[in-house]
C-alpha cells in the first residue's frame, strides 16, 4: 500500500475526475483502484445491487454479498458508514454508493489504518463513482446486467426501461417506489420528478397483463411526462392520458393516481382515477380514510373524453408524513394458507416497516419483501408501492 501523500490528494483527485468520464463502464475498477492508490487507499471493491436489491455484486467479477446479514449490506441498508475488521489486521469501510437518494450499492474500501483524511478520499471516490455508474449505465448492458439475477419478458423490459430511479428527492421530501415481479412486470409502473416546488408522482396499472398492458402503460407514462414538462395541471395531465389512449389503443385503459406536493407547504393534491385510494401514514400510524374519496373513472375508458374536468382532491400534510400509493396486486397477493393478504394485512406491514425508524426506501424495500416472502416471491399479479414522504425542513442524511 502506497504511503499517502498530503500534498498530492487533491491533484489525484482531480485527475481521477478527469479520467472517469471518458472510461469505459468494464474498466471503471481499474480505474479506481489505480487512483486509490495514489490517495494511500488499498484495493477498492465496488458492488452493485440487484433489481430486488437482495444481492451486492461485485462489479468485476461474480462474488456477491447479501443485502440482509452482512455489513456491507447493513452500509447499504443504513445509507452510512460502516468499518469491518478483517482477519488481515486490515480494516474494510464501507460506504454506501449513492446519486442523490438513489441507493446504488456499496463500496469497500481496505485500509491499513483510518483517519479524517482518508475517510474524506474514500467519500470523494464513492461519490464520483455514484454519478459515473448513473450515467455510464444509460448505455452500458454490462451495468444493466449487473443488476439482474434473472431473464426479463419482453413487456418487463419494455416497462423498466421507462421506469424512473427507484428513489429521488432531497432534504424537503423524498419518493421511492418498488416493483414487482421485477422481470414478468406487465402494466404496472411508477413515474415521480422534483422541481424547485412541486414534487410529482405517478402510479399505473394497465388492464392485463401483457404486452398490451406494457404499451397502455407506455402510453399512459408519456402522456403524464408530456403534459407534466410542459407546465400543466392534474386536470390537464390525466385528460392528455384519456385522449392519447382513446386515440392509439381505444380497447385499452388503466387506472392510476396523478399527485402533486407542494414542498414548502405540504399541500397534496391527486386526482384518483379508477385506483385503490392513498394511504396516509402519522406518527407511525395509517390514519383510516383520511385520504379515500370516490374515484375518477380509469384513464382512456369511454365517457371520460367528454367528462369537463377531473376532479382534483386536496390535504395538508405534517412533517414526517408518509403517503402510500399501491397497486390492487399488493392487497390481492395471498397468504400460505390460500386467504387474501388484503388492506389489513398490508398496513399492518406498513406500521412494522415505518415503526423502527427506517428510512424511507429501506421501509419500503423490506415492506415488498415482507409482502414477496408470504407469496414464495409467485406474484398472481404485479404489484407496485410508492412512498412519499414530507420532512419539510432540513434533515441531514445521518439525522
Amino acid at each position: 500500500m502506497t504511503e499517502p501523500v498530503r500534498g498530492d490528494g487533491e491533484h489525484a483527485l482531480h485527475a481521477f475526475l478527469a479520467e472517469v468520464h471518458p472510461t469505459a463502464p468494464t474498466n471503471l475498477s481499474v480505474l479506481v483502484n489505480r487512483y486509490a492508490a495514489r490517495l494511500g487507499i488499498g484495493h477498492v471493491d465496488v458492488y452493485l445491487v440487484d433489481l430486488q436489491q437482495r444481492r451486492l455484486t461485485l462489479l468485476s467479477g461474480e462474488e456477491q454479498l447479501p443485502v440482509d446479514g452482512s455489513l456491507a449490506g447493513w452500509a447499504y441498508r443504513a445509507m452510512s458508514l460502516r468499518v469491518q475488521n478483517t482477519d488481515a489486521r486490515t480494516l474494510i469501510v464501507w460506504l454506501p454508493l449513492i446519486d442523490g437518494e438513489e441507493r446504488l450499492g456499496v463500496v469497500g474500501f481496505h485500509l491499513e489504518t483510518l483517519d479524517g483524511t482518508l475517510l474524506e478520499r474514500c467519500e470523494s471516490l464513492a461519490s464520483v463513482l455514484a454519478m459515473a455508474i448513473t450515467s455510464k449505465r444509460a448505455f452500458s448492458d454490462r451495468l444493466v446486467q449487473q443488476a439482474r439475477t434473472g431473464t426479463m419478458t419482453l413487456p418487463a423490459e419494455m416497462v423498466r426501461a421507462l421506469l424512473p430511479p427507484r428513489t429521488v428527492g432531497d432534504d424537503r421530501a423524498v419518493s421511492t417506489a418498488v416493483v414487482e415481479p421485477a422481470y414478468e412486470l406487465g402494466g404496472d409502473a411508477f413515474d415521480h420528478a422534483l422541481t424547485e416546488s412541486t414534487l410529482h408522482a405517478v402510479i399505473l396499472d394497465a388492464m392485463g397483463h401483457n404486452l398490451a398492458s406494457g404499451l397502455t402503460t407506455a402510453i399512459a407514462m408519456a402522456g403524464c411526462r408530456s403534459a407534466r414538462r410542459r407546465g400543466s395541471g392534474l386536470r390537464e395531465m390525466v385528460r392528455t392520458v384519456d385522449e392519447a389512449l382513446a386515440e392509439w389503443l381505444p380497447d385499452q385503459f388503466c387506472t392510476g393516481i396523478a399527485m402533486q406536493l407542494d414542498l414548502a407547504s405540504g399541500i397534496l393534491s391527486w386526482v384518483n382515477c379508477g385506483h385503490p385510494p392513498p394511504l396516509l401514514i402519522r406518527d407511525d400510524m395509517v390514519l383510516e380514510n383520511a385520504l379515500e374519496y370516490p374515484g375518477e373513472p380509469p384513464m382512456g375508458t369511454p365517457g371520460t373524453i367528454g367528462n369537463p374536468s377531473r376532479t382534483v382532491r386536496e390535504m395538508a400534510l405534517e412533517p414526517g408524513d408518509r403517503v402510500i400509493l399501491y397497486t390492487d396486486g399488493v392487497t390481492e397477493a395471498r397468504l400460505a394458507g390460500g386467504s387474501e393478504f388484503g388492506l389489513a394485512g398490508f398496513t399492518s406491514s406498513i406500521i412494522r416497516a415505518t415503526a423502527v425508524g427506517e428510512l424511507a426506501p429501506e421501509a419500503l424495500r423490506q415492506l415488498i419483501h415482507s409482502i414477496l416472502d408470504h407469496q414464495h416471491d409467485n406474484l398472481a399479479d404485479d404489484a407496485t408501492i410508492l412512498l412519499i414522504e414530507w420532512r419539510q425542513h432540513h434533515r441531514t442524511r445521518h439525522g
